[in-house]
């Protein structure tokens, strides 16, 4: 094989797969990245056997091949190129030569004939999304996620379509976190669950502040995202979801209104009291025009004041006050709404239209007044 390349393509190619190496394998195989140069096009990949990512870089084919490296070994020599041309040749045995200005680094690379390509996934109507809608949904849920395999569906987030709106859940069994998405075009109801991995990595490779689109794919297995020259392929997690409408009460005793970047930075300010290991609820009293933070630590206690609009009754409840940052933190509005039951019922944080949804277990009461 021998290819031609920019340095800058190469890294960005590299980049982009590497999101699927595995950081510990019994294959070792599949520590590598390959490099497809077999047809007219230039192909990097990566398989952990969960998610495949492939990706097409520009360059130049002189001599057609297939090749597998260690991709922590050649990630570490591609970024410290010269920023220029790149040229990459093996010979039959495997041994590689690149070079790029005047640096030439020789490595042994491994056949590519065990490597395994991502699986060949029959696609129909793709849901189309904006990469920004998308890399936005997953940013505002993914911290609700589970990061254990004691519930592997706690560790997905459902992705459900109902004609023109893109549904995306998570939990981790202390809070729930949603947001609808209106789509440009109507589709046929579907849906999946998508390890949080994948989406983690795909938030990763996904420009900031685009609204070209990704073409999203369901199987009864598999999901799959085409954007750019790069296709993302994840196995779903098998089983059906929570069901989270049963979850979603619309009754409430208690509403309160408030600046979100004051009950943010209120919240905020009681974290030095905790240290690692305490966990100590806020405690929120909520009077009328007013809602008073307190935490009792340790290492001290700090009371603060804020105010609000109330409709309803008063209330005294606790919260895991990392719970409230983590919501409060991926809205944009400037002011929330909340709405509580009692001290033993979840608190839901939502706008009128619903477009999100943030769903919070509130502490043992008799934990929060002692």
């Amino acid at each position: 094989m021998k290819i031609v390349c920019s340095k800058q393509n190469l890294l960005q190619g590299v980049n982009i797969v590497s999101k699927a190496v595995p950081s510990r394998t019994t294959m070792a195989i599949l520590e590598c990245i390959l490099i497809d140069a077999s047809t007219n096009e230039i192909k990097l990949i990566a398989n952990d056997m969960e998610l495949g990512i492939e990706t097409k870089i520009e360059g130049m084919i002189e001599e057609r091949g297939v090749i597998a490296f260690d991709a922590k070994i050649f990630s570490g020599i591609v970024r410290e190129l010269p920023d220029n041309d790149v040229m990459i040749v093996t010979d039959d045995s495997f041994k590689t030569v690149i070079t790029c200005e005047k640096v030439t680094t020789n490595i042994i690379g491994k056949s590519g004939e065990d490597f395994p390509y991502l699986p060949y996934i029959e696609k129909y109507q793709p849901i189309v999304i904006s990469k920004f809608a998308l890399k936005e949904a997953i940013r505002r849920t993914i911290f609700s996620i589970a990061d254990s395999d004691n519930n592997k569906m706690m560790t997905g987030e459902l992705f459900e379509i109902e004609e023109n709106r893109l549904k995306v859940v998570s939990l981790d069994g202390h809070r729930i976190s949603i947001r609808n998405i209106e789509l440009k075009d109507s589709y046929e109801a579907q849906k999946g669950i998508i390890p949080g991995k994948t989406l983690i990595e795909m938030s990763k490779i996904l420009p900031d502040e685009t609204n070209e689109e990704v073409r999203m794919f369901f199987t009864e297995k598999h999901i799959v995202f085409e954007f750019d020259s790069t296709t993302v392929v994840s196995r779903l997690i098998e089983g059906e979801y929570f069901k989270i409408d049963q979850m979603l009460s619309p009754d409430y005793e208690t509403k309160i209104k408030v600046g979100k970047r004051q009950l943010l930075e209120g919240i905020n300010r009681v974290n030095p009291f905790l240290k690692m290991g305490e966990k100590k609820p806020i405690i929120m009293n909520v009077t009328d025009g007013n809602i008073e933070l307190r935490i009792n630590s340790f290492s001290g206690s700090q009371t603060e004041n804020i105010d609000i609009e109330k409709e309803g009754k008063d209330i005294l409840i606790g919260f895991n006050p990392k719970f409230f940052l983590d919501a409060l933190r991926v809205i944009d509005e400037e002011e929330v709404s909340i709405y509580m039951v009692n001290p033993k019922a979840p608190c839901f944080i939502k706008d009128a239209e619903e477009t999100f949804i943030y769903l919070i277990l509130p502490v043992n009461f008799n934990a929060v007044v002692n």
